[in-house]
């Protein structure tokens, strides 16, 4: 076999000089600080015999898709979720993709067109950017969760395509409701008072706030009744949902139009019949459970414990499930994260270029079954090891 191209090796010897070399992890048994799976719902019994019980009832004994949705793998659980989905989310219209990443990048690469702007937050997650720069649209970014500067910068292109003469072009504005590296939130509700004064499309990507956030786990859009000041919605199944796969919510003729369009969605095989079923089942088990309330007992828990150990100075500010201490340079964090782990509790360090240098992180993932004994215990761990440190 031939060996790898000295470019790709001279970039995997780089990424090891910097202590950011990536590696499949090993399964440990610790307490989990570290999974998206802020219910439980990946372990939930009644969720696993709900999904078995769909299938047996309408006689899906079917491993796989058998193709895209397009030729033969359109099977009926799609349209029942779909159904289902648009219902639960107050949408027009739904439509399921196989991931997140696959969402994202099917949205952003067909739907902005050339001769559109897009101004997307700075911190965006990886799978928006990668959809951007498939993009034929012109793209910049605005400061985290600023306004100011993407009024600015909405004023910018206003003036500029005043002055040139140049066509009515869309601006798409992206965020996030809850981001992923740092588990903040923007100020959403001046953002679609933003968006309709410019007169902007706004796509704000719900991942980890669906299950987290709302009556039932809808969502912040919803939430705050701002679903229908929102152009599109990604939420993922894969989070608080505890299974596979990602929706794109918004009007019917959108969906139309990423089927026609969007590739991610076109050129895939379809999920089996299976993951469709888990899906239906944790939206069921999403309305009776009461793991939202103690997963936000354990938020505001994480907070106070936070403050009362002297820590508050390094955690980003967080109200979600996802809350990060920021310790530079990614051999401190490595080692005060492999410090933490042989204490027994699961938490991963974030290091760069994940996140800007300077920036690294220790990610503390909460659940609703995270004991309060668990949350007191990482957090005394933590000020320890981190007692000694300067704060940047």
């Amino acid at each position: 076999m031939k060996s790898l191209p000295n470019k790709l090796k001279k970039k995997l010897q780089l990424r090891e000089e910097n202590n950011a070399l990536r590696a499949l992890p090993v399964d440990i048994s610790l307490v989990d600080f570290s999974s998206n799976d802020y219910l439980g719902f990946s372990r939930n019994t009644q969720v696993f015999d709900h999904s078995y019980q769909i299938l047996k009832e309408k006689a899906l004994c079917q491993n796989g898709a058998t193709g895209s949705r397009l030729i033969s793998g359109n099977h009926s659980l799609y349209e029942e979720a779909e159904t289902q989905l648009a219902k639960f989310h107050k949408s027009e219209a739904v439509l399921i993709f196989n991931s997140g990443y696959d969402a994202n990048v099917g949205l952003f690469s067909s739907v902005p067109q050339r001769g559109d702007i897009i101004l997307y937050d700075e911190l965006i997650h990886a799978s928006i950017r990668d959809g951007i720069r498939m993009s034929t649209a012109t793209s910049y970014k605005f400061t985290h969760n600023n306004l100011e500067d993407l009024e600015k910068k909405l004023q910018g292109h206003t003036a500029n395509n005043r002055r040139h003469n140049k066509g009515t072009g869309e601006i798409y504005v992206v965020t996030e409701s809850v981001f992923s590296m740092d588990g903040d939130s923007p100020d959403i509700r001046a953002f679609t008072i933003l968006c309709k004064e410019y007169h902007c499309r706004l796509i704000i990507d719900e991942a980890h706030a669906i299950g987290v956030f709302g009556t039932q786990g809808v969502g912040l859009i919803q939430d705050l009744g701002l679903e229908l000041q929102v152009f599109a919605r990604i939420i993922t199944f894969g989070k608080a949902l505890g299974c596979h796969g990602a929706a794109i919510l918004g009007s019917e003729l959108l969906k139309s139009y990423l089927i026609n369009f969007s590739r991610s969605f076109i050129y895939t095989t379809g999920l089996p019949p299976h993951s469709l079923a888990t899906i239906l089942s944790a939206y069921q088990e999403l309305q009776i459970t009461n793991e939202i309330e103690n997963l936000q007992q354990n938020i505001l828990f994480f907070n106070q414990k936070i403050g009362e150990v002297g820590l508050g100075s390094r955690f980003i500010k967080s109200y979600s499930a996802i809350h990060c201490c920021i310790i530079s340079g990614n051999n401190t964090v490595k080692e005060i994260a492999l410090a933490i782990q042989q204490k027994g509790c699961n938490v991963k360090p974030i290091l760069s270029p994940t996140v800007p240098e300077g920036k690294e992180r220790l990610r503390f993932c909460l659940h609703s079954y995270n004991s309060k004994e668990e949350i007191e215990e990482v957090l005394d761990v933590l000020a320890i090891f981190v007692s000694g440190l300067s704060i940047d």
